[in-house]
């Protein structure tokens, strides 16, 4: 197992792009985005029968030495327009390949 930084966002789905170019631009080249999530935030409820607006959810992970750059590039978008992002300490599970016998 390795110690890793998972990287947490959600925000409105236009802001998409943005986030994504901003982890790649931090290094950050892997990352998985689940769309249209629902929740209760700061803007109230979001939900596809109440919103005309999408939240996704991106999570990605990096070295821990990279996080200052993540946040540097995400800051700028998250704080234009809105979203959450949450980073935290983790551990990521490799797996061994084993040569047959």
């Amino acid at each position: 197992m390795y110690p890793v930084k998972r990287i947490e966002i959600i925000s409105d789905s236009i802001e998409l792009n943005k986030i994504i170019a901003g982890l790649k631009q931090a290094g950050v080249a892997k990352y998985t985005v689940i769309r249209n999530v629902e929740g209760n935030g700061i803007k109230g409820t979001t939900s596809h029968e109440v919103d005309m607006m999408e939240n996704d959810y991106v999570i990605a992970i990096c070295a821990p030495e990279q996080v200052d750059r993540v946040i540097e590039h995400l800051r700028p978008v998250l704080n234009r327009f809105g979203g959450v992002c949450l980073i935290s300490d983790a551990m990521e599970v490799r797996s061994i390949q084993c040569s047959a016998t």
